[in-house]
């Protein structure tokens, strides 16, 4: 393949913020892989061990319920890749991807994987942001043929209700005979371990150049709306990209935290968590960013909205 075509697909993988060099070396060291028409590239519950660039042609991405009925995720052309998602969460093939047509790959070994998150930090989050894109593009899928199949397989208010009836109390006949007990609420997090800092203090803090604010909630609500100078740490996310977002030193650096709702508290959620990690100095954003933009303080928002 040509160099200018190799360059063209580098750029435009997440592997983009890879610098020239670093790409090209890369080129030379991987596997390549062809697969012909109809070929199964890897199946639902295979081990995560490596990581695909398609270089030309398509592969389609699916999925079996346990009656092994197929659900189609999404089709990944020239330029795009897959696999991440096993890799970033140590956990099995959450999907199956079959060739479309023949197609050839780059196939960068879990080594070869993880040697690029530890140079490059910054490509863990656009790994992140591709792999949560892509499950909510999942849940869409699934959600819709779940719509399709409503009247063959929809339970009764009714039984609903005796569901929940029948859980609870075996949950409570659990609890009676274990004393470790199934906890039947989420815990919440222990607010009086937890500052809160008003929206001008905060900004004081941040002007000093001392603290970090951090956006607890999803990834698609910081891209509609964020507070100017946050850095997004997805709650749900939180493991996976803690390591990229605070660098070694960061436990010494104040944290804000905001990006709580009425429903999800994301930002007290957050906020415990870097208490466990070791972070000394946590605050959450009293009002969160509605006060912050109440005392007029800047925001960024999604391009083409106001």
């Amino acid at each position: 393949m040509k160099k200018g075509t190799e360059e063209q697909i580098g750029r435009s993988t997440v592997l983009d913020q890879l610098p020239h060099e670093k790409w090209v070396k890369l080129t030379e060291a991987v596997e390549n892989q062809v697969a012909a028409p109809r070929t199964i590239i890897f199946k639902q519950g295979d081990p995560g061990d490596k990581f695909y660039i398609i270089r030309s042609g398509k592969v389609r991405v699916f999925r079996k319920d346990s009656s092994g009925l197929e659900i189609g995720l999404s089709l990944l052309g020239a330029g795009e890749s897959f696999g991440e998602m096993a890799l970033l969460t140590g956990e099995a093939r959450s999907a199956n991807v079959e060739a479309v047509e023949e197609t050839h790959l780059m196939v960068l070994s879990k080594e070869q994987f993880e040697r690029i998150l530890k140079d490059f930090p910054g490509i863990t989050l656009a790994f992140v942001k591709q792999v949560s894109g892509r499950l909510l593009a999942a849940d869409g899928v699934i959600e819709k043929e779940a719509r399709q199949q409503h009247q063959a397989s929809r339970l009764s208010w009714l039984d609903v209700v005796l569901l929940i009836g029948v859980s609870v109390i075996l949950a409570f006949v659990f609890n009676r005979s274990n004393p470790n007990g199934i906890p039947l609420l989420p815990d919440l997090p222990d607010r009086k371990a937890i500052h809160q800092i008003s929206a001008t203090q905060a900004m004081e803090e941040v002007k000093k150049g001392g603290a970090l604010l951090v956006d607890a909630g999803p990834e698609l609500f910081y891209e509609k709306k964020h507070i100017q100078g946050a850095v997004s740490v997805p709650l749900a996310l939180f493991d996976l990209v803690y390591s990229a977002a605070f660098p070694e030193d960061g436990k010494k650096k104040e944290v804000i935290v905001y990006g709580g709702t009425v429903s999800k508290l994301y930002d007290w959620d957050l906020a415990s968590r870097l208490l466990q990690r070791g972070h000394k100095d946590v605050k959450v954003l009293h009002g969160g960013m509605a006060a912050w933009e109440k005392m007029g303080y800047p925001v960024e928002e999604e391009k083409g909205k106001r």
